[in-house]
This record gives C-alpha cells, sequence and structure tokens, in this order.
C-alpha cells in the first residue's frame, strides 16, 4: 500500500493536483480545492491539533498515514508533513489505497 500510494503521491505532485505544508493545506480548503488530507504519521500533535481544527471547520476528510515525513518528503519533492489532494480522482484512490 504504502509504495503504490507514494507514487500516486509524485504522479499527482507532478500533475500540480496537491497542496503541500500546513498554510497551503489550509488555503486549498479555504477556497474549496482540498478533497483529502493526508498527515504524516511523525506530525507534532501540536500541528495535527491545528490542522483538525481547520479540516472540521471545511469539512475535510483527512487520514493519518503510519509514513514519515522524509518519506513522504521524498515521494513529493518537499520535506512535509500535510498534503492537501485538490483533485477528487486523486483523492478517491488514495482514499481506496489507504483502506486496502
Amino acid at each position: 500500500m504504502n509504495n503504490k500510494l507514494l507514487s500516486l503521491l509524485g504522479i499527482a505532485r507532478r500533475a500540480g493536483r496537491v497542496s503541500l505544508g500546513f498554510d497551503a493545506a489550509v488555503d486549498a480548503m479555504r477556497n474549496g480545492q482540498c478533497r483529502l488530507l493526508l498527515l504524516a504519521g511523525d506530525l507534532s500533535e501540536r500541528t495535527k491539533r491545528s490542522i483538525t481544527r481547520a479540516a472540521e471547520e471545511n469539512d475535510a476528510r483527512i487520514i493519518l498515514l503510519d509514513i514519515a515525513m522524509d518519506e513522504l518528503g521524498a515521494a513529493v519533492g518537499k520535506v512535509t508533513g500535510i498534503i492537501s489532494v485538490n483533485d477528487r480522482g486523486f483523492a478517491e484512490k488514495m482514499i481506496t489505497l489507504c483502506n486496502e
């Protein structure tokens, strides 16, 4: 699951369908672009609380991954713990992969 998900994240990044980092994810949620939020497993508790609060206010779906920030960074080209998927097709496939 992890390899497929990381590969799909790389494709979505190259297609310009993701926002990386806290501020970009919050902006995507506020603009109605965010279809799914992916959080790294080693994200700090304070950041998790903040992004969860923002997601609840904007009705965004969150998935907490068991993948470290370094692995996510290798897949998308930037070390980050928060990824907003801004495309419905990519989001649905990632949800399917996470549920396997």
